[in-house]
Parts: structure tokens; sequence; C-alpha cells
């Protein structure tokens, strides 16, 4: 926190060109490369428990970020509720989200709220919602608080990643910065400090 404090005191939040002003929140995305597969996750380090309003624009940050990397993002809006199987908080909170990014990201391939196996199989979703907006397994996942994508994306990066990780990457700020955590190795370091001077160069 103290970190993104100074992050935010030199550099500051970078502007929204649709809207004309910043763009009001920093997140973090963590990407994965999985046997056979890419994911990323957010917000896994800065918002502890993001409002609806919130998720729709770090979802929409996060998949711009992939486009930049050269992925076609297909978000899937995580929750222990699958399809209105639940009304509790965090449950609605991940529809309205959905509702909001459906008005204000039209572009986007999002679906949710739904349970994380589905995310991850096109087919096994297909069988449940056959007429869900989200085709294919999903690239983006996005959790509904801090302590659920961190918790995933450590498990994941463990269990099935081989430690091999992207980030995190800052999203929000006005120029390329990122914070990289105690555990980072030294090939993070390295792709990272590779990606923030990509970013500079592309001057953004």
């Amino acid at each position: 926190a103290l970190h993104l404090e100074y992050v935010d005191q030199v550099i500051g939040k970078r502007v929204d060109p649709k809207a004309g002003t910043d763009c009001q929140i920093y997140a973090c995305m963590n990407g994965l490369m999985l046997p056979g597969r890419q994911v990323f996750l957010v917000d896994t380090h800065v918002n502890y428990d993001p409002t609806a309003q919130q998720l729709a624009r770090i979802t929409v940050m996060a998949a711009e970020e992939m486009m930049r990397f050269g992925f076609k993002p297909k978000a899937a809006l995580l929750s222990h509720s699958s399809f209105g199987s639940s009304n509790e908080p965090s449950a609605i909170k991940m529809r309205d989200t959905l509702a909001l990014l459906q008005k204000q990201a039209p572009w986007l391939e999002v679906d949710g709220e739904m349970h994380g196996d589905v995310a991850l199989d096109g087919a096994a979703r297909k069988a449940l919602m056959p007429n869900s907006t989200l085709h294919g397994d999903a690239n983006l996942l996005v959790l509904p608080n801090i302590d659920a994508a961190n918790i995933a994306y450590n498990l994941l990066k463990t269990a099935a990643g081989g430690n091999i990780a992207i980030g995190p990457v800052l999203l929000g700020a006005a120029k390329p910065v990122h914070i990289l955590t105690a555990s980072t190795t030294v090939r993070r370091i390295v792709n990272m400090t590779a990606l923030t001077v990509a970013d500079a160069n592309a001057g953004r």
C-alpha cells in the first residue's frame, strides 16, 4: 500500500480518453502460463472489496491490457453462485458488474456470474448455459474481492503454473510502473523490466 501511495503521488492515475478524467482506480492483474492456456486474474493486490462499478472498470482496464499483450480477452465474472443460483451480496455484485459491462463495454466478450470450473471449460459452460455470451474458455478471471483473487492466483501459480507468472501488472497509472512482491523470482523481475521498458518505448 505504501508503494502505491508513492506511485499515486509521483505518477498519478491515467486519464480515461472517453471521459476526459482520470480513471479513479488502480488495480493489479496477474498472468499465468498454464499448460495449454494463458490466464489473467484481477484484482490480486489492490482493492479489498471492490464495488460493481469498480469491478467493471477494473475488468475493462485488464481487457485493454491483455489486448496490448496480443490476447483477445474472454472475461468470466467468478462467484460461488452460478448464473443466478444465489442471491448473496457477492453474487449480486457480480451480476451488477455484468450489467454495467454490457452497457459500458459492449465490445467485450464477458459473462457471469459463474463457477471457476465452467469459466475455464467452454464445453461445460455451453452444456449448462447454451445462450452464454462467453464462447470458449475464459482467459480473464474477475474475482469478487482481493481474498478470492489472491488465493486463486497463488494456488494456480504453485499447483499448475510452475511458478511462471506475469505481474503483478499495475493498471490505472499514467505511466508504465509496476510494484513487485517479495516472492518475485529473478525471471519475473527480468520479465517485468522488459514489459515496463516496452510500455515506455510505446509511448503509453
